[in-house]
């Protein structure tokens, strides 16, 4: 999953960060409402995890103004209030899920993936676009403009990768870690499988959309 943490308990955000980074998930985090807010309405998340109380904005007000800019990304909003005009504020203000503090990461972790296969449903099969680009997961189909393109199992797999984190820079270490897990090959594997992906989207094309930001990382981008 790539989630968003907006939660202003360094300690608390700290932990709950290096559970799901350990977990295979990838985290980015907000300390306030406002940086939030900008995070989750410029960004594509699988998830939010939400605290009710930030400063800036409150979680109520974040998670109502997302809504109301059509941004239906699952909310799972945490808070140390239990009563249930709290947990009816929280589900009215369009959070999907709540959780009490304090909490097991674990139930966060399942309650997190439920939402995620929920919204799966919901929305059917997810497209990926990056400009003329597009992805489909489920079927595995690839196509640029009209051409549709094929691709062997790991360019694919970086594609998708790329396409899902878009317009993000990846580091080397994530994507290998996404690609083969904790066993990478060597350093050039993922070089040379980069260079089969860019030949078949990009060489063809007016436009190059995937970029090498040397010694930082990989990009998929129509900007």
């Amino acid at each position: 999953m790539k989630i968003l943490l907006i939660e202003d308990n360094r300690d608390l955000a700290l932990n709950i960060f290096d559970y799901f980074e350990a977990k295979g998930h990838t985290m980015d985090l907000a300390g306030d409402g406002l940086s939030g807010l900008h995070l989750a309405a410029s960004n594509q998340y699988d998830v939010l995890i939400l605290d009710l109380m930030l400063p800036g904005i409150d979680g109520l007000t974040l998670c109502r103004r997302l809504r109301e800019a059509g941004r239906h990304t699952p909310v799972l909003m945490l808070t140390a209030r239990d009563s249930l005009d709290d947990k009816i504020a929280g589900l009215e203000a369009g959070a999907d899920d709540y959780v009490v503090k304090p909490f097991a990461l674990r139930e966060v972790e399942a309650r997190l993936l439920a939402l995620l296969r929920r919204a799966q449903v919901r929305k059917g099969p997810s497209v990926l676009q990056v400009g003329d680009l597009s992805f489909n997961p489920d079927t595995l189909k690839v196509m640029r403009a009209e051409r549709i393109i094929e691709l062997p199992p790991i360019p694919l797999k970086i594609l998708e990768i790329l396409m899902r984190h878009s317009p993000r820079v990846l580091p080397r270490e994530e994507m290998e870690r996404g690609i083969w897990g904790d066993s990478p090959p060597d350093s050039d594997a993922l070089r040379a499988h980069l260079h089969i992906l860019r030949n078949a989207i990009d060489k063809p094309a007016d436009k190059p959309l995937i970029r090498t930001l040397r010694g930082i990382g990989y990009q998929i981008s129509d900007d």
